[in-house]
């Protein structure tokens, strides 16, 4: 009998110390962690530019390949229609032309020769100067800026309307206050630009 009460007793203590130790163990278990996924912030897609179609010019005078028209990239320069019609002849007179020229889409380049004895040259009037005219900033066209290295149709449509709602540009610096202007632009535009106000 009293073999019997011990187990008992055993029995007991054991079931009273799996209790204390289930609540000893819900007691001390580790906090459930939170886990929170931030998305990266989604980043603009810039505008797709205005792809420029080629322009076409026409070559005469002291080169390899006169009064001939040629296809060039938009934004070349008279060096590159020179390039395209052959080169420049023995008798070009590099003095008279403008190497570094900007050239825009009906542009004729035309090269002159050195004059001799037997060959005295007047001034030729061309119907669009080598290297194209120089650009009213301040009353041209949209297509007229278009026209501009480095100035699409949006940023055309900018300068005109900045120029409606302020007034003339007076300088480069004017200029710079338009979106999308900035330090390169203005490289490309000098001496392509007139502030001159007619």
């Amino acid at each position: 009998m009293q073999s019997q009460n011990r187990y008992a007793l055993a029995f007991t203590i054991l079931v009273i110390a799996i209790f204390f130790g289930a609540i000893v163990l819900f007691a001390t278990r580790p906090k459930a962690v939170e886990i929170v996924i931030i998305p990266p912030e989604p980043t603009s897609t810039p505008q797709p530019t205005a792809t420029h179609e080629p322009i076409i010019v026409y070559v005469t005078g002291a080169v390899q390949t006169p009064q001939a028209t040629f296809s060039l990239p938009y934004g070349s320069r008279v060096q590159d229609a020179i390039n395209a019609a052959g080169g420049l002849a023995q008798n070009a007179d590099l003095s008279r032309i403008n190497m570094a020229g900007i050239l825009r889409d009906g542009d004729q380049v035309h090269v002159f020769t050195l004059p001799d004895e037997s060959n005295v040259q007047g001034d030729i009037s061309l119907p669009t100067p080598s290297g194209g005219d120089v650009v009213l900033i301040n009353i041209a066209t949209l297509e007229e800026l278009d026209s501009l290295p480095g100035i699409g149709p949006a940023l055309a449509q900018r300068i005109i309307d900045y120029r409606e709602q302020n007034g003339a540009f007076t300088s480069f610096e004017d200029l710079m206050n338009v979106a999308g202007i900035g330090e390169g632009t203005v490289a490309d535009l000098d001496g392509l630009v007139s502030f001159e106000i007619p």
